[in-house]
């Protein structure tokens, strides 16, 4: 498969990067989708602009936290990420579902910090890296200043910045069949590789990290979704996009050394979810429900 910008074999210059940018578009509205639902929970949950997003003629995004009130830092942080990748729509709706439902029945057991839009310049364009080309999912290190994408940059600096020690983080993303259409062809033209057709799985699965796994926090989590959708089934040669199943519907990654916003912290329970929406057997309700059910569960398990 080509891809229509650059030429195969050839890692991209900013030339090739311009004129990625100039094919994404606005398609909906952040300040819609994300900001006004926000500014509805205001007289329930503490909000906090912790970053601006400037993305030249695109304009300024104000980038927003949501924490419980009353916050104590006796208690467990629990940390809840949607939008990393702004095209993974039910993780943002699933984090503002999930605070607008259930949050506040926490306050006093533990401190919820939820993180709706990770990267909204790329939720408007229904886009997997941000507005230079950038991975914010791939880019999460030990320092702010060392990301190389401003929306990590400022989800690090929030966390460092949050009093407490986090004991859960869920980042909430999709797998879709763009992955294999635009997204993975788009990635192989970047960085000058040939393209590999891959899988996509039809269902719902979760990655825990290798450096510190979680397995019965992940068994609770996918008992909970099933409820709500179908789990992955493995592929033919036991794997899941490429990686071995450890438990039905689990794989795990390296999260840390590749720049993944679940290594973003030393939380002794860390998962990513992925949702399938494209698939025949779900809905975007059935998927926005899974994400949210994933949280609660999640949180449930780190409670008792």
């Amino acid at each position: 498969m080509s891809y229509p910008i650059g030429s195969p074999g050839v890692p991209w210059s900013e030339a090739e990067r311009a004129a990625w940018r100039a094919r994404q578009h606005k398609q909906r509205s952040y300040a819609d989708d994300v900001i006004v639902p926000i500014d509805r929970l205001r007289g329930r949950f503490e909000v906090i602009e912790h970053g601006r997003l400037e993305v030249d003629v695109d304009g300024v995004f104000p980038l927003l936290a949501v924490r419980t009130r009353g916050w104590d830092e006796r208690l467990p942080v629990l940390l809840v990420t949607g939008g990393v990748h702004g095209y993974e729509t039910s993780g943002v709706h699933g984090a503002l579902r999930f605070l607008d439902e259930h949050a506040a029945s926490y306050e006093g057991r533990a401190n919820v910090l939820v993180v709706p839009c990770v990267s909204p310049w790329a939720y408007e364009r229904i886009q997997r890296w941000n507005a230079y080309a950038i991975d914010p999912n791939r880019s999460f290190r030990a320092r702010a200043e060392d990301c190389p994408a401003q929306e990590s940059m400022a989800l690090v600096r929030l966390v460092a910045a949050t009093p407490g020690r986090v004991v859960m983080h869920i980042d909430l993303h999709e797998t879709t069949d763009s992955d294999e259409s635009e997204f993975r062809p788009a990635l192989a033209a970047r960085d000058g590789k040939a393209f590999e057709p891959g899988t996509i799985p039809d269902g719902f699965y979760l990655v825990d990290d290798e450096e510190g796994p979680s397995p019965d926090f992940q068994r609770a989590i996918l008992e909970a979704v099933a409820k709500v959708t179908h789990i992955a089934p493995a592929d033919p040669d036991g794997t899941i996009i490429g990686s071995p199943i450890v438990a039905p519907g689990v794989i795990r990654y390296a999260c840390r050394a590749l720049g993944l916003c679940a290594g973003l912290t030393d939380a002794p329970h860390t998962t990513t979810t992925e949702v399938y929406p494209d698939s025949p057997r779900a809905t975007p309700e059935q998927c926005i429900a899974a994400q949210v059910a994933a949280v609660r569960a999640g949180i449930d398990f780190v409670l008792a």
